[in-house]
């Protein structure tokens, strides 16, 4: 029997939507300005240039209705964005077979501390200071493929308050599921547990304490999530 010097973590999980049982995260990866009216927003050209990629901790995923305002910024962006589960791994996995990997979906925020994120784009530094901090990605239950099939489009938007601030179409993704999940395992062995955060359309903006977002993917309802 294997004796741990200190306490393991607790193994992160996520709701299923319709089930009592829990999906287990591995690793979280996120693809960068994958919309083009973001990428314009963020001042880049949205021709369909190589993706890229960014990581933020498993635990960052946050299923509870509360985003706690971080330390050490005075900008903190919200980005709505459509989660994908997947259910199995392996490299160099064809297009064509990507989409059987995926278990389902949700609706997540990629919650980021755009000043600290600046100054490390300055820098020429990671952006895990910005991105990766904690409770970071405030997340929905997971929707089964079995449920809500493989949502290719549908109005992805985010409210703060009662004002619409990020709206968007998911076929306006440049670089779709299956080709993110072909390329991630170009470079990656991707596991059962792995998440993938698709995204966000244009609109990013700030929030404040005592704010309500509410982010909705069309066919996976909606997540309501204060800053506290």
């Amino acid at each position: 029997m294997t004796e741990f010097v200190i306490d393991p973590p607790k193994p992160v999980v996520l709701p299923v939507a319709g089930t009592d049982k829990v999906f287990p995260v591995r690793r979280v990866y996120c693809i960068g300005r994958n919309y083009a009216a973001h990428a314009v927003e963020m001042g880049h050209d949205p021709d369909r240039e190589p993706p890229f990629f960014f990581q933020k901790n498993p635990d960052n995923l946050d299923p509870s209705s509360e985003f706690p305002y971080p330390a050490k910024t005075e900008d903190v962006h919200h980005e709505v964005e459509l989660a994908v589960a997947l259910k199995a791994g392996g490299t160099n996995i064809g297009i064509d077979k990507a989409l059987d990997h995926v278990f389902g979906y949700a609706i997540c925020l990629d919650m980021t501390r755009r000043d600290l994120q600046g100054e490390a784009k300055k820098l020429g530094r990671p952006w895990e200071i910005g991105k990766a901090f904690e409770r970071s990605a405030p997340i929905g239950p997971l929707h089964t493929v079995d449920a809500v099939g493989h949502p290719a489009d549908g109005r992805i938007e985010v409210k703060v308050g009662s004002e619409v601030k990020q709206e968007g179409d998911l076929n306006q993704m440049i670089w779709k599921v299956p080709e993110m999940i072909s390329y991630l395992s170009e470079y990656f062995e991707l596991a059962p547990g792995d998440v993938i955060m698709s995204g966000t359309p244009a609109g990013v903006g700030p929030v404040k304490k005592g704010d309500t977002m509410v982010a909705t993917i069309e066919g996976l309802g909606e997540l309501t999530v204060r800053v506290v």
